[in-house]
């Protein structure tokens, strides 16, 4: 695989790449230049006079006036050919619009493999590097089930939870995106290298750090917000109370993303991070359902199982009378059992409509977006009158 050619006026790729290189700027502060001046060419086209009265520190303008990280970009950007990546920045616009709304999106992302995937609805699943046979399990079996209802299961790569993460949407023929804490050369943990290539096959490889950055400690916690930033939401399965997955969901709580957790043994270290998530507010997940039903409705439509093609009536429009809408028999059966003066909890939906639990949904998401029922706070649904 090659490394796409940059040039100059392609999004300013090497003006965002030389930001990156300046001492004491930072993500922030570098995009808040490039706000003021416009874009990254345009602050390294600025008088000293300019920058100085940009609010950025003075030694800061001296260095960008002086073109500080022109020269090590361009190095960098031969570093990314030589490894087989692409290099994206941020005013792409193959750059992840999702990844855009953090309040510290990277200037720059390292990508092996497809690009698009990382525009993708996507959810993360992270835990511990040392998880249970159960935690195992349960991670991988959540990630099959989310890849195939076509959502990106996002991870880091390391040992645990994330690698069985990672699996779990390789099995399922799905796709997946592992974020690294190293260069997009260096894999770390160096068992995973195997794994590394298959992600690559299944989607995308991705970094902020230049090529040959070696996995120091300290860059984990930072790449932990692309993990969240890319997700619509993050799953934590087994973490103890210091782990690096509470970072990531505090972040993701930050970034205004759903929060998920697995309940675990309470006698386990282990169950400490997603126990606790649960009882802040954390949505509770036993299976996949768990996860896409806390989805925006329009998302919802676009993951969940279409009624059977025989099935060929359909809910008409937003507007007119109830009962000239026509049902699928699946709609009918779950309008039949909702009630106009009385809420019901989702779980009373599924015991009494007959009917297999992802087909429930479906019909519970169709009837809400067409009026004919209202979802209320607690997943409680009511038909309207």
């Amino acid at each position: 695989m090659s490394c796409d050619s940059v040039h100059l006026n392609d999004d300013n790729t090497e003006f965002w790449l030389a930001l990156t290189k300046v001492d004491g700027l930072g993500v922030r502060g570098a995009h808040r230049l490039v706000a003021h001046f416009g874009s990254p060419q345009a602050v390294y086209m600025a008088s000293l006079t300019e920058l100085e009265s940009s609010g950025v520190p003075a030694r800061v303008a001296q260095s960008i006036f002086a073109q500080a990280g022109i020269s090590e970009s361009a190095r960098d950007l031969e570093a990314a050919a030589k490894a087989g990546c692409k290099v994206v920045a941020y005013s792409s616009r193959e750059y992840p619009p999702l990844l855009q709304q953090i309040p510290d999106p990277p200037m720059v992302l390292y990508v092996r493999g497809d690009v698009g995937i990382l525009s993708r609805h996507a959810v993360a699943i992270v835990g511990t590097r040392r998880p249970t046979a159960y935690g195992g399990q349960v991670a991988q079996r959540l990630a099959e089930g989310l890849a195939q209802r076509q959502l990106v299961i996002v991870s880091g790569l390391a040992r645990g939870i994330d690698s069985a993460a990672h699996r779990g949407a390789i099995e399922a023929k799905g796709k997946t995106v592992a974020v690294l804490g190293s260069g997009i050369d260096v894999i770390y943990p160096k068992e995973n290298k195997r794994l590394a290539e298959q992600v690559i096959e299944s989607g995308a490889l991705i970094s902020e750090f230049p090529p040959g950055t070696s996995p120091s400690p300290e860059n984990f916690p930072i790449r932990n917000r692309i993990i969240s930033g890319l997700s619509l939401g993050v799953v934590v399965v087994e973490a103890a109370e210091y782990s690096g997955s509470l970072i990531t969901s505090r972040l993701a709580i930050d970034q205004n993303r759903e929060v998920y957790a697995v309940p675990g043994n309470i006698t386990s270290a282990l169950s400490f991070g997603p126990n606790h998530l649960i009882k802040q507010g954390a949505k509770l997940v036993g299976d996949w359902m768990d996860v896409i039903e806390e989805l925006p409705a329009e998302i919802r439509m676009q993951l969940l199982p279409s009624p059977d093609a025989s099935d060929d009536a359909t809910v008409q429009g937003q507007t007119g009378s109830l009962f000239e809408q026509s049902f699928t028999p699946d709609q009918k059966s779950v309008f039949d059992v909702l009630r106009a003066d009385e809420p019901l909890f989702m779980d009373a939906i599924f015991s009494s409509s007959g009917i297999p639990q992802p087909r429930v949904l479906t019909a519970l998401l169709e009837l809400e977006m067409a009026g004919a029922i209202r979802q209320l706070p607690g997943k409680n649904f009511i038909r309207k009158l």
